[in-house]
């Protein structure tokens, strides 16, 4: 279903989430993106650093008293249970592309949900991250990484997916992988490049160390 925007950017936009958050992410993000949204809870991630939001979207239903006060002139209440609070925003968030940080690492229903999401609306360009790594989709037919060799790099299916990988330490033509069948879960760079094909959702996860890579890479038409 399509909604108004509520947020507009000609540049990337971060959503945070109400999920653990290390400032150091923040630090890592903020270059990339024109500012940031709030997703219910994560609201309270944005007081507590000391970050003005361009809005606070959801249901609203975690957000603390002290910071909807605080942001009480952005916030907007999206009372429908049909969606989650991260649908509800990245729905009513019009960029380029978006990082979304706060959504893993906490409960896993709703880690599993932002999947799904970004599985059912693959032209949201979603980087999904954390203190560890940087998740997305790639984009359909061939794509390349510029990886340094040894680099972690894992392939795992959303849905039904044919994909090759090259430039890697276990390449693969043509596989036909699934949520519960094959995958290729921590593969590694080699030298030269990595060349990903992929027809489906392919959840590409790296380093955090690799936003940049994943950036130019994801963002490829397909």
């Amino acid at each position: 279903m399509m909604h108004p925007s509520i947020v507009s950017s000609s540049s990337a936009i971060s959503l945070v989430g109400g999920a653990p958050v290390a400032d150091a992410v923040f630090a890592v993000v903020s270059p990339y993106v024109a500012g940031f949204v709030g997703v219910d809870g994560g609201a309270d991630h944005l007081l507590a650093g000391g970050i003005a939001p361009i809005a606070v979207i959801g249901d609203l239903d975690s957000v603390s008293t002290q910071a909807r006060a605080a942001f009480a002139d952005c916030l907007w209440h999206i009372p429908e249970q049909d969606t989650t609070d991260f649908e509800k925003a990245l729905t009513r968030v019009t960029a380029p592309f978006v990082i979304a940080l706060g959504f893993t690492g906490g409960r896993m229903d709703h880690a599993l949900s932002v999947l799904n999401v970004m599985a059912r609306m693959p032209d949201r360009r979603v980087f999904l991250v954390d203190a560890d790594d940087v998740s997305y989709l790639a984009p359909q037919g061939k794509s390349m990484l510029d990886l340094p060799a040894g680099t972690r790099v894992s392939l795992m299916p959303l849905g039904d997916v044919r994909a090759s990988a090259a430039g890697v330490a276990w390449p693969f033509t043509d596989w036909a992988l699934h949520p519960v069948g094959r995958n290729s879960a921590s593969n590694m760079a080699a030298e030269g490049g990595v060349q990903i094909t992929a027809q489906g959702p392919l959840l590409v996860t790296l380093p955090l160390a690799c936003l940049a890579a994943a950036i130019t890479s994801g963002m490829r038409a397909g």
